[in-house]
């Protein structure tokens, strides 16, 4: 299986063998990676501080930079939909929506200003998240956005929709919130764990695990 990851110093590694070997395609020490979405085994965008923009299509031999907003503000992730609309998160209340692969990234607006940390595609929905509990849902592809009420105001860094259904949402110390109606309510969720979390992921058995400063930690499976 292909995959890439990117990092700070602009390091760009691609696997051909599910990650059991990496080599090095890309290498800048004046940009900072914070996320990579790929397309397909060909195609794939990268995206990072400000306003760092990375794109490929013959699987990562070249890179070409591009400019997909006006503003310099970080870019923070990269995020397609199962219909192939293409989200990016970032600082300033940047929301930026482009409807399918190598089109124009065109802004979209919540009408908050704050940092946004990632959006998470549902079945009939978004959920965007990020600085102090903000969240915010739409249900026409991003074209508007309503906020959605959550109980705490720390940082949510993640977020994930499990195979029962399930949405969870973490971030800073003690910050878990869950949802069972599709991200229309939230609840707090308390899993035990009190370190930041940077992301969240279901293993395939169903075991929620999470990856922050306490390394990674296998979560009771919220209910």
């Amino acid at each position: 299986m292909i995959g890439w990851v990117v990092g700070h110093d602009g390091v760009i590694l691609k696997t051909r063998d599910s990650g059991l070997t990496w080599t090095l395609q890309h290498d800048d020490k004046t940009v900072s990676f914070l996320d990579v979405l790929a397309i397909d085994s060909h195609r794939a965008y990268a995206v990072g501080a400000f306003g760092t923009f990375y794109a490929t299509e013959d699987g990562g031999t070249t890179w070409t930079q591009r400019q997909v907003s006006e503003q310099d503000s970080h870019l923070n992730r990269i995020t397609a939909t199962a219909g192939g609309v293409i989200f990016i998160a970032g600082e300033r209340g940047t929301l930026l929506r482009a409807t399918h692969y190598n089109q124009a990234f065109i802004p979209t607006s919540t009408g908050y200003e704050g940092s946004f940390f990632g959006v998470l595609p549902l079945t009939d929905s978004l959920l965007a998240y990020g600085l102090r509990g903000h969240v915010y849902r739409s249900a026409d592809a991003g074209l508007s956005w309503q906020p959605v009420k959550i109980e705490n105001t720390a940082l949510i860094m993640t977020a994930v929709k499990m195979k029962n259904g399930v949405i969870v949402l973490a971030g800073q110390a003690r910050s878990f919130s869950i949802s069972k109606d599709n991200g229309r309510t939230f609840h707090l969720w308390q899993p035990g764990l009190t370190t930041a979390v940077a992301e969240l992921l279901e293993a395939p058995d169903g075991t929620l695990l999470a990856f922050g400063e306490a390394g990674a930690t296998r979560l009771p499976k919220p209910e």
